[in-house]
């Protein structure tokens, strides 16, 4: 699992029918340096399901690959990545 911040939603006018329902966010990974506020510590964004309603600034905790598609078992989704849950609070030494 890796932890990211929000920065927006995609829009979709068509999309497999298992996944309606859910809304695609645009997340940048961060690593320990991004989690402390560094700019530089922020990776390239990627596209990723959720249905738990996370917003545009929020921290998220998702998984990748086929980790992502495990949460639907056995009706998978196809995914390649998946919101796991929304971070209130980070604390990083």
């Amino acid at each position: 699992m890796r932890v990211g911040e929000v920065i927006g939603k995609v829009t979709l006018s068509r999309c497999d029918p298992t996944v309606s329902g859910g809304t695609w966010l645009v997340v940048v990974p961060l690593n320990v340096a991004g989690l402390k506020g560094d700019r530089e510590g922020r990776d390239e964004a990627v596209i990723v399901y959720d249905e738990l309603g996370a917003a545009p600034g929020s921290k998220i905790g998702f998984s990748e690959g086929g980790e992502a598609a495990n949460p639907f078992a056995p009706n998978y989704k196809p995914l390649d990545a998946y919101n796991a849950c929304i971070l209130d609070t980070i604390e990083v030494e």
